[in-house]
Protein backbone atom coordinates (compact mmCIF):
# COMPACT_ATOMS: atom_id res chain seq x y z
CA UNK A 1 0.00 0.00 0.00
CA UNK A 2 1.52 3.89 -0.79
CA UNK A 3 2.06 6.31 1.64
CA UNK A 4 -1.91 8.11 0.34
CA UNK A 5 -2.94 4.54 0.60
CA UNK A 6 -2.23 4.24 4.32
CA UNK A 7 -3.19 7.57 4.39
CA UNK A 8 -6.42 7.10 3.59
CA UNK A 9 -6.61 4.21 5.92
CA UNK A 10 -5.41 6.02 8.94
CA UNK A 11 -8.11 8.85 8.37
CA UNK A 12 -10.84 6.07 7.78
CA UNK A 13 -9.67 4.18 11.41
CA UNK A 14 -9.74 7.53 12.83
CA UNK A 15 -13.32 8.22 12.38
CA UNK A 16 -14.01 4.07 13.45
CA UNK A 17 -12.43 4.74 16.57
CA UNK A 18 -14.36 7.58 17.20
CA UNK A 19 -17.77 6.77 16.38
CA UNK A 20 -18.82 4.64 18.98
CA UNK A 21 -17.55 7.54 21.65
CA UNK A 22 -19.65 9.89 19.61
CA UNK A 23 -22.47 7.85 19.83
CA UNK A 24 -22.32 7.27 23.37
CA UNK A 25 -22.20 11.28 24.52
CA UNK A 26 -24.98 12.19 21.03
CA UNK A 27 -28.43 12.33 22.58
CA UNK A 28 -30.40 9.50 21.38
CA UNK A 29 -27.88 7.80 20.84
CA UNK A 30 -27.92 7.40 17.02
CA UNK A 31 -27.21 3.89 15.50
CA UNK A 32 -23.02 3.68 14.78
CA UNK A 33 -23.91 2.67 11.06
CA UNK A 34 -25.55 6.09 10.58
CA UNK A 35 -22.24 8.02 11.86
CA UNK A 36 -19.56 5.73 9.66
CA UNK A 37 -21.70 6.51 6.98
CA UNK A 38 -21.92 11.02 7.70
CA UNK A 39 -17.97 10.51 8.84
CA UNK A 40 -17.78 9.17 4.93
CA UNK A 41 -19.24 11.75 3.69
CA UNK A 42 -17.50 14.56 5.62
CA UNK A 43 -14.35 13.28 5.05
CA UNK A 44 -14.78 12.22 1.20
CA UNK A 45 -14.04 13.50 -2.06
CA UNK A 46 -17.48 15.42 -2.12
CA UNK A 47 -16.34 16.91 1.23
CA UNK A 48 -13.54 17.33 2.48
CA UNK A 49 -11.90 14.68 0.42
CA UNK A 50 -9.08 13.95 2.72
CA UNK A 51 -9.26 10.25 1.96
CA UNK A 52 -9.16 8.74 -1.29
CA UNK A 53 -11.87 5.37 -2.02
CA UNK A 54 -9.44 3.91 -4.50
CA UNK A 55 -6.74 3.05 -2.04
CA UNK A 56 -9.73 1.50 0.35
CA UNK A 57 -11.25 -0.82 -1.97
CA UNK A 58 -9.83 -4.04 -1.33
CA UNK A 59 -11.19 -3.34 2.33
CA UNK A 60 -14.38 -1.84 1.39
CA UNK A 61 -14.66 -5.33 -0.87
CA UNK A 62 -13.91 -7.56 2.42
CA UNK A 63 -16.07 -5.65 4.66
CA UNK A 64 -19.13 -6.34 2.90
CA UNK A 65 -18.02 -9.88 2.39
CA UNK A 66 -18.27 -9.76 6.27
CA UNK A 67 -21.55 -8.15 6.41
CA UNK A 68 -23.04 -10.79 4.70
CA UNK A 69 -20.59 -13.91 6.34
CA UNK A 70 -22.27 -13.00 9.51
CA UNK A 71 -25.30 -12.33 8.47
CA UNK A 72 -25.10 -16.05 7.05
CA UNK A 73 -23.57 -17.07 9.92
CA UNK A 74 -26.82 -15.77 12.61
CA UNK A 75 -29.16 -17.59 10.34
CA UNK A 76 -30.49 -21.02 11.07
CA UNK A 77 -31.73 -22.93 8.01
CA UNK A 78 -34.48 -24.18 10.35
CA UNK A 79 -35.90 -20.93 10.62
CA UNK A 80 -36.84 -20.91 7.10
CA UNK A 81 -39.01 -23.69 7.24
CA UNK A 82 -40.60 -22.86 10.14
CA UNK A 83 -43.57 -19.96 10.55
CA UNK A 84 -41.95 -17.58 10.66
CA UNK A 85 -39.79 -18.36 7.29
CA UNK A 86 -42.32 -19.10 5.26
CA UNK A 87 -44.83 -15.99 6.45
CA UNK A 88 -41.31 -14.09 5.48
CA UNK A 89 -40.77 -16.18 2.06
CA UNK A 90 -44.66 -14.98 1.34
CA UNK A 91 -44.07 -11.19 2.24
CA UNK A 92 -40.91 -10.97 0.06
CA UNK A 93 -42.93 -12.35 -2.96
CA UNK A 94 -45.63 -9.68 -2.01
CA UNK A 95 -43.14 -6.76 -2.16
CA UNK A 96 -41.58 -8.26 -5.39
CA UNK A 97 -45.03 -8.42 -7.46
CA UNK A 98 -45.34 -4.86 -6.12
CA UNK A 99 -42.03 -3.83 -6.79
CA UNK A 100 -42.44 -4.94 -10.23
CA UNK A 101 -45.86 -2.74 -10.72
CA UNK A 102 -44.30 0.27 -9.46
CA UNK A 103 -41.09 0.15 -11.10
CA UNK A 104 -42.44 -0.81 -14.07
CA UNK A 105 -44.97 2.56 -14.13
CA UNK A 106 -41.99 4.59 -13.37
CA UNK A 107 -40.13 3.06 -16.47
CA UNK A 108 -43.25 4.28 -18.70
CA UNK A 109 -42.54 7.54 -17.99
CA UNK A 110 -39.05 7.62 -18.05
CA UNK A 111 -38.12 8.18 -14.59
CA UNK A 112 -36.18 4.90 -14.10
CA UNK A 113 -34.27 3.60 -17.51
CA UNK A 114 -32.47 0.11 -14.88
CA UNK A 115 -35.64 -1.70 -14.43
CA UNK A 116 -34.22 -4.78 -13.23
CA UNK A 117 -31.93 -3.22 -10.67
CA UNK A 118 -34.08 -0.97 -9.28
CA UNK A 119 -37.01 -3.73 -8.61
CA UNK A 120 -34.51 -5.69 -7.05
CA UNK A 121 -33.51 -2.65 -4.79
CA UNK A 122 -36.84 -2.22 -3.57
CA UNK A 123 -37.18 -5.70 -2.18
CA UNK A 124 -34.07 -5.73 0.10
CA UNK A 125 -33.34 -5.63 3.56
CA UNK A 126 -30.18 -4.97 5.31
CA UNK A 127 -29.83 -7.51 8.10
CA UNK A 128 -26.35 -7.50 7.95
CA UNK A 129 -26.27 -3.72 8.73
CA UNK A 130 -29.25 -4.26 10.89
CA UNK A 131 -28.03 -6.88 13.22
CA UNK A 132 -25.79 -5.00 15.67
CA UNK A 133 -28.57 -2.63 15.76
CA UNK A 134 -30.69 -5.30 17.30
CA UNK A 135 -28.27 -6.87 19.34
CA UNK A 136 -27.67 -3.55 21.14
CA UNK A 137 -31.36 -3.24 21.83
CA UNK A 138 -31.89 -6.66 22.84
CA UNK A 139 -34.94 -6.86 19.73
CA UNK A 140 -33.85 -10.90 17.91
CA UNK A 141 -34.83 -12.64 21.26
CA UNK A 142 -38.21 -14.03 21.79
CA UNK A 143 -41.19 -14.87 19.00
CA UNK A 144 -40.89 -11.52 17.57
CA UNK A 145 -36.97 -11.86 17.14
CA UNK A 146 -38.02 -14.79 15.45
CA UNK A 147 -40.08 -12.90 12.43
CA UNK A 148 -36.85 -9.65 12.68
CA UNK A 149 -35.01 -12.42 11.78
CA UNK A 150 -36.77 -14.39 9.04
CA UNK A 151 -37.67 -11.27 7.28
CA UNK A 152 -34.64 -9.89 7.42
CA UNK A 153 -32.62 -13.37 5.79
CA UNK A 154 -35.15 -13.59 3.35
CA UNK A 155 -34.90 -9.96 2.22
CA UNK A 156 -30.93 -10.57 1.87
CA UNK A 157 -30.68 -13.85 0.33
CA UNK A 158 -33.84 -13.71 -2.24
CA UNK A 159 -32.44 -10.49 -3.84
CA UNK A 160 -28.93 -11.89 -3.58
CA UNK A 161 -30.06 -14.91 -5.82
CA UNK A 162 -32.02 -12.50 -8.04
CA UNK A 163 -29.35 -10.18 -9.05
CA UNK A 164 -26.70 -13.27 -9.24
CA UNK A 165 -29.45 -14.79 -11.55
CA UNK A 166 -30.49 -11.33 -13.51
CA UNK A 167 -27.86 -9.20 -13.33
CA UNK A 168 -24.76 -11.73 -13.22
CA UNK A 169 -22.61 -13.01 -16.59
CA UNK A 170 -26.04 -12.68 -18.31
CA UNK A 171 -25.27 -16.26 -19.97
CA UNK A 172 -27.66 -19.34 -20.17
CA UNK A 173 -25.18 -21.09 -16.63
CA UNK A 174 -26.32 -18.34 -14.29
CA UNK A 175 -28.69 -20.55 -12.67
CA UNK A 176 -26.38 -23.79 -12.69
CA UNK A 177 -24.08 -21.17 -11.07
CA UNK A 178 -25.87 -20.08 -8.31
CA UNK A 179 -27.03 -23.67 -7.54
CA UNK A 180 -23.19 -24.23 -8.10
CA UNK A 181 -22.20 -22.38 -5.22
CA UNK A 182 -24.46 -22.96 -2.66
CA UNK A 183 -23.95 -26.85 -3.38
CA UNK A 184 -20.31 -26.06 -3.00
CA UNK A 185 -21.02 -24.42 -0.06
CA UNK A 186 -22.96 -27.47 1.28
CA UNK A 187 -20.20 -29.89 0.30
CA UNK A 188 -17.45 -27.63 2.75
CA UNK A 189 -20.11 -28.45 5.29
CA UNK A 190 -20.26 -32.19 4.75
CA UNK A 191 -16.96 -32.61 3.97
CA UNK A 192 -16.44 -31.14 7.68
CA UNK A 193 -18.69 -33.05 9.02
CA UNK A 194 -17.01 -36.23 7.68
CA UNK A 195 -14.08 -35.10 8.85
CA UNK A 196 -15.24 -34.21 12.24
CA UNK A 197 -13.29 -37.47 14.18
CA UNK A 198 -10.24 -37.90 12.17
CA UNK A 199 -6.40 -36.73 13.08
CA UNK A 200 -7.10 -33.46 11.42
CA UNK A 201 -9.88 -32.36 13.00
CA UNK A 202 -8.73 -32.65 16.20
CA UNK A 203 -5.16 -30.78 14.92
CA UNK A 204 -7.87 -27.74 13.95
CA UNK A 205 -9.57 -27.93 17.01
CA UNK A 206 -6.51 -27.79 19.69
CA UNK A 207 -4.88 -24.66 17.21
CA UNK A 208 -8.18 -22.65 17.17
CA UNK A 209 -7.60 -21.10 20.58
CA UNK A 210 -4.03 -20.80 19.99
CA UNK A 211 -1.69 -18.13 18.41
CA UNK A 212 -2.01 -19.96 15.04
CA UNK A 213 -5.70 -19.46 15.44
CA UNK A 214 -6.49 -21.55 12.51
CA UNK A 215 -10.21 -21.82 12.27
CA UNK A 216 -10.07 -18.55 11.78
CA UNK A 217 -7.49 -18.78 9.36
CA UNK A 218 -9.72 -21.23 7.63
CA UNK A 219 -12.31 -18.69 7.89
CA UNK A 220 -10.63 -16.19 5.99
CA UNK A 221 -9.56 -18.56 3.01
CA UNK A 222 -13.13 -19.83 2.89
CA UNK A 223 -14.50 -16.01 2.80
CA UNK A 224 -11.87 -14.80 0.31
CA UNK A 225 -12.20 -18.25 -1.58
CA UNK A 226 -16.00 -18.25 -2.21
CA UNK A 227 -15.22 -13.95 -3.13
CA UNK A 228 -12.97 -14.76 -5.59
CA UNK A 229 -15.40 -17.45 -7.01
CA UNK A 230 -18.36 -15.62 -7.52
CA UNK A 231 -16.21 -12.77 -8.79
CA UNK A 232 -14.77 -14.55 -11.51
CA UNK A 233 -17.99 -15.63 -12.87
CA UNK A 234 -20.05 -12.29 -12.42
CA UNK A 235 -21.77 -13.23 -9.90
CA UNK A 236 -22.58 -10.82 -6.65
CA UNK A 237 -19.97 -11.70 -3.93
CA UNK A 238 -22.54 -11.14 -1.50
CA UNK A 239 -23.89 -14.32 -2.36
CA UNK A 240 -20.57 -16.48 -1.95
CA UNK A 241 -20.35 -14.86 1.41
CA UNK A 242 -23.85 -15.17 2.91
CA UNK A 243 -23.32 -18.86 1.84
CA UNK A 244 -19.49 -19.48 3.88
CA UNK A 245 -21.63 -17.71 6.78
CA UNK A 246 -24.25 -20.62 6.37
CA UNK A 247 -21.55 -22.88 5.99
CA UNK A 248 -19.51 -21.81 9.17
CA UNK A 249 -22.12 -22.08 11.17
CA UNK A 250 -23.10 -25.85 10.58
CA UNK A 251 -19.44 -26.50 11.15
CA UNK A 252 -18.21 -24.32 14.17
CA UNK A 253 -21.14 -22.71 15.99
CA UNK A 254 -18.97 -22.00 18.81
CA UNK A 255 -20.39 -18.76 20.79
CA UNK A 256 -16.19 -17.60 21.12
CA UNK A 257 -15.73 -18.18 17.48
CA UNK A 258 -18.46 -15.96 16.81
CA UNK A 259 -17.12 -13.36 19.06
CA UNK A 260 -13.99 -13.71 17.26
CA UNK A 261 -15.70 -13.14 13.80
CA UNK A 262 -17.66 -9.91 15.12
CA UNK A 263 -13.92 -8.93 16.44
CA UNK A 264 -12.31 -9.08 13.05
CA UNK A 265 -15.75 -8.14 11.10
CA UNK A 266 -16.89 -5.20 13.32
CA UNK A 267 -13.26 -4.54 14.81
CA UNK A 268 -12.05 -3.37 11.16
CA UNK A 269 -13.32 -4.21 7.66
CA UNK A 270 -17.27 -3.47 8.15
CA UNK A 271 -16.75 0.08 9.51
CA UNK A 272 -14.26 0.62 6.15
CA UNK A 273 -17.54 -0.69 4.48
CA UNK A 274 -19.81 1.98 5.98
CA UNK A 275 -17.17 4.63 5.30
CA UNK A 276 -16.23 3.71 1.94
CA UNK A 277 -20.08 3.58 1.14
CA UNK A 278 -20.26 7.17 2.97
CA UNK A 279 -17.17 8.91 0.79
CA UNK A 280 -18.75 7.48 -2.69
CA UNK A 281 -22.30 8.82 -2.23
CA UNK A 282 -22.88 11.93 -4.41
CA UNK A 283 -24.05 14.90 -2.55
CA UNK A 284 -23.95 17.10 -5.25
CA UNK A 285 -26.22 14.88 -7.09
CA UNK A 286 -28.95 14.07 -5.03
CA UNK A 287 -29.13 18.15 -4.04
CA UNK A 288 -29.42 18.22 -8.07
CA UNK A 289 -32.45 15.93 -7.96
CA UNK A 290 -34.00 15.81 -4.03
CA UNK A 291 -36.96 14.72 -5.48
CA UNK A 292 -35.46 11.31 -6.79
CA UNK A 293 -34.65 10.24 -3.72
CA UNK A 294 -37.78 11.22 -2.15
CA UNK A 295 -39.17 8.92 -4.15
CA UNK A 296 -37.11 5.91 -3.49
CA UNK A 297 -37.60 6.53 0.00
CA UNK A 298 -40.72 6.31 -0.04
CA UNK A 299 -40.67 3.17 -2.07
CA UNK A 300 -38.54 1.03 0.48
CA UNK A 301 -41.28 1.66 2.53
CA UNK A 302 -43.92 1.02 0.18
CA UNK A 303 -42.47 -1.77 -1.44
CA UNK A 304 -40.77 -3.14 1.33
CA UNK A 305 -42.55 -2.56 4.71
CA UNK A 306 -46.12 -2.42 3.71
CA UNK A 307 -46.62 -5.91 3.29
CA UNK A 308 -46.16 -7.23 6.76
CA UNK A 309 -49.12 -4.90 8.03
CA UNK A 310 -51.29 -7.11 6.04
CA UNK A 311 -49.21 -10.38 5.97
CA UNK A 312 -48.89 -10.29 9.70
CA UNK A 313 -51.79 -9.14 11.12
CA UNK A 314 -53.19 -12.57 12.44
CA UNK A 315 -49.52 -12.98 14.37
CA UNK A 316 -47.98 -9.77 15.39
CA UNK A 317 -49.96 -6.79 16.86
CA UNK A 318 -50.34 -3.74 15.21
CA UNK A 319 -47.38 -1.97 17.54
CA UNK A 320 -45.24 -5.15 16.25
CA UNK A 321 -45.96 -5.00 12.81
CA UNK A 322 -45.32 -1.39 12.53
CA UNK A 323 -41.82 -1.92 14.07
CA UNK A 324 -41.26 -5.06 11.71
CA UNK A 325 -42.60 -2.54 8.70
CA UNK A 326 -39.60 0.05 9.34
CA UNK A 327 -36.93 -2.40 10.03
CA UNK A 328 -37.65 -4.86 7.01
CA UNK A 329 -37.45 -1.37 4.34
CA UNK A 330 -34.18 -0.59 5.98
CA UNK A 331 -31.45 -1.36 3.25
CA UNK A 332 -28.45 -0.22 2.19
CA UNK A 333 -25.50 -2.94 1.09
CA UNK A 334 -27.33 -4.40 -2.00
CA UNK A 335 -28.77 -0.94 -2.94
CA UNK A 336 -24.59 0.03 -3.08
CA UNK A 337 -24.31 -2.81 -5.22
CA UNK A 338 -27.09 -2.61 -7.52
CA UNK A 339 -26.22 1.34 -8.37
CA UNK A 340 -23.18 -0.01 -8.94
CA UNK A 341 -23.83 -2.60 -11.75
CA UNK A 342 -26.54 -0.34 -13.07
CA UNK A 343 -23.51 2.61 -13.63
CA UNK A 344 -21.13 0.10 -15.27
CA UNK A 345 -23.76 -1.79 -17.78
CA UNK A 346 -25.44 2.22 -18.65
CA UNK A 347 -28.42 1.54 -17.80
CA UNK A 348 -29.09 3.35 -14.64
CA UNK A 349 -29.05 7.20 -14.56
CA UNK A 350 -26.27 8.70 -12.69
CA UNK A 351 -28.79 10.74 -10.80
CA UNK A 352 -31.00 8.17 -9.85
CA UNK A 353 -27.73 5.58 -8.87
CA UNK A 354 -26.93 8.07 -6.45
CA UNK A 355 -30.11 8.59 -5.26
CA UNK A 356 -31.10 5.03 -4.72
CA UNK A 357 -27.95 4.88 -2.37
CA UNK A 358 -29.16 7.74 -0.85
CA UNK A 359 -32.27 6.64 0.15
CA UNK A 360 -30.59 3.50 1.35
CA UNK A 361 -28.81 6.32 3.93
CA UNK A 362 -31.60 7.68 4.78
CA UNK A 363 -33.01 4.26 5.15
CA UNK A 364 -30.67 3.46 7.90
CA UNK A 365 -30.63 6.84 9.34
CA UNK A 366 -34.17 7.02 10.00
CA UNK A 367 -35.85 3.43 10.51
CA UNK A 368 -34.20 1.33 12.73
CA UNK A 369 -34.25 4.57 15.46
CA UNK A 370 -37.94 4.58 14.77
CA UNK A 371 -38.40 0.79 14.92
CA UNK A 372 -36.00 1.04 18.31
CA UNK A 373 -38.34 3.60 19.99
CA UNK A 374 -41.65 1.74 19.01
CA UNK A 375 -39.96 -1.36 20.80
CA UNK A 376 -39.12 0.52 23.71
CA UNK A 377 -42.49 1.71 24.15
CA UNK A 378 -43.98 -1.48 23.17
CA UNK A 379 -41.95 -3.08 26.19
CA UNK A 380 -43.71 -0.35 28.22
CA UNK A 381 -47.44 -1.09 27.42
CA UNK A 382 -48.78 -3.84 29.95
CA UNK A 383 -49.23 -7.04 28.58
CA UNK A 384 -52.78 -7.30 28.12
CA UNK A 385 -52.90 -4.06 26.16
CA UNK A 386 -50.32 -5.66 23.74
CA UNK A 387 -52.14 -8.51 23.09
CA UNK A 388 -55.35 -6.79 22.32
CA UNK A 389 -53.90 -3.70 20.14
Amino acid sequence: MTSSGLSSLFVVLLVAAAVPLLARVIPGRPPQVLLLLIGGILIGPHSLHVASTTQLALFANLGLGFLFLMAGYELDPALLRQHAGRLAIRAWLVSAVVSVAVVGALAATGFVHAFVPVAIGLTTTALGTLLPILRDNRMLGGKFGDYVFASGAVGELLPIIATAVFLGTHSAWDGVIVAGIAALAYGVAWLSRALAHTRLSGIISDTAQETSQSVLRITLVLLVGLLLVTQRFGIEAALGAFFAGMVLRSVHPAPEFADKLDAIGYGLFIPVFFINSGMTLDIASIAANPGRLVVFFVLLLVVRGLPTLVLYRRDLSRRRRVELMFLTATSLPLLVALAEIGLQTNTMLPANAAALVGAGVLSVAIFPVVAVRLHRETLAVPQAERVSD
